[in-house]
């Protein structure tokens, strides 16, 4: 799965890259405008790994993973003509965006507009948002209209009115300038949908950059839509701690009074955006936390572990997270009765420990 990056020059989206990914990319104060996308890859953290891992001790510990890309070259088109097609095309495939809007003061860095309004710069990048998914409705409208009055017959004419009915219904929440996440859309129709990459049907996790200023969002920005969440961080201080030891940061929190890093608190938001949680498999060789879709069954599970698992599923074995740490071990939740055989079609549930049976 995979964020974007993205945010006016010197809102500091690079040194939010740079935080969440312990990297070291130049954070230049003039943006080139020149196109550019540099990724890279995080762990999530959660308690639940680390516990379990201290149970088994196992030779490795793996976390789940999600995958950051920092976006340059958003400030050159929307200063000329908008989202180029060839941006549009780079960022549509991400899953969700990260927005990062400054609210932090600096006379070294000024401001590209000349002063420091938040709320201004938020509104402004989800304009061109919607004004590039309203270029790419209307087009889907006009094809589809054409290809029906080409005579389509049958199941094809069916589909292409069905299509027409969810582009239209996406041009009039367009037309009122709300994002495609408010349509009030199916997941049946936002399925149909996928394969358009409609940028306002992205999530975004919206982050207030405060620079040195208490990390508070208060009422700097409003961006109350579905599917979005809003966040504030000292991305400077971030940044900076980011580049120390897990020593050097536990003391540097203990001195401040700090129970989370923000940063933490920005993956683990990024993870419930795109609508995944973790299942856990477990043994002395490793002990691994996996990305899974929220509402995905067992036999999905099993093919995220590995494709023959998924081919030659039989059962899976299931425990909860939290009766495994309540009881201790495997074996006292045997005899508990609290690990249960679940077939093909079983939801799986955030924090479920999966063995699972196959034969190939």
């Amino acid at each position: 799965m995979e964020l974007g990056i993205i945010g006016l020059p010197t809102s500091g989206k690079t040194t939010v890259f740079n935080a969440l990914t312990r990297s070291n990319r130049p954070t230049a104060v003039a943006s080139t405008g020149r196109l550019e996308l540099v990724s890279g890859v995080v762990d999530v953290p959660d308690i639940r790994v680390d516990r379990l891992s201290a149970m088994f001790n196992p030779l490795k510990t793996t976390y789940a993973k999600v995958t950051y890309t920092d976006i340059a070259g958003l400030d050159q088109d929307l200063g000329k003509t908008g989202l180029t097609g060839e941006l549009r095309n780079k960022i549509a495939p991400m899953d969700a965006f990260v927005h990062v809007v400054r609210a932090f003061e600096n006379d070294r860095v000024p401001h590209v507009s000349g002063n420091v309004n938040a709320q201004r710069d938020l509104n402004r990048l989800e304009e061109e948002f919607l004004l590039a998914d309203m270029i790419a409705v209307e087009t889907q409208i006009e094809r589809t209209k054409e290809r029906l009055t080409k005579g389509a017959r049958g199941d094809e004419r069916h589909k292409l009115e069905q299509d027409l009915e969810i582009f239209e219904k996406l041009s009039t929440s367009l037309a009122e300038e709300q994002p495609l996440r408010d349509a009030g859309l199916t997941p049946e129709e936002c399925a149909r949908l996928s394969g358009f990459c409609f940028l306002t049907l992205k999530p975004v996790l919206v982050l207030v950059n405060t620079g040195d200023d208490t990390a508070q969002t208060g009422d700097l920005v409003q961006f109350d839509h579905c599917s979005t969440e809003v966040l504030a961080l000292q991305g400077q201080l971030e940044m900076e701690l980011s580049q120390l030891s897990a020593e050097e940061v536990e003391v540097f929190m203990v001195e401040f009074g700090i129970q989370e890093l923000a940063l933490d608190r920005v993956i683990q938001a990024s993870y419930r955006l795109i609508g995944l949680q973790s299942f856990f498999t477990i043994g002395e060789d490793e002990v691994r936390a996996w990305n899974l879709s929220v509402g995905a069954t067992a036999v999905e599970a099993a093919d995220t572990i590995h494709t023959d698992l998924a081919r030659g599923f039989i059962r899976a074995e299931v425990v909860s997270y939290d009766d495994l740490v309540a009881t201790g071990s495997m074996a006292a939740c045997r005899k508990a009765a609290q690990v249960h055989l679940e077939g093909k079609n079983y939801i799986v549930q955030d924090g479920d420990i999966l063995h699972v049976r196959f034969s190939v």
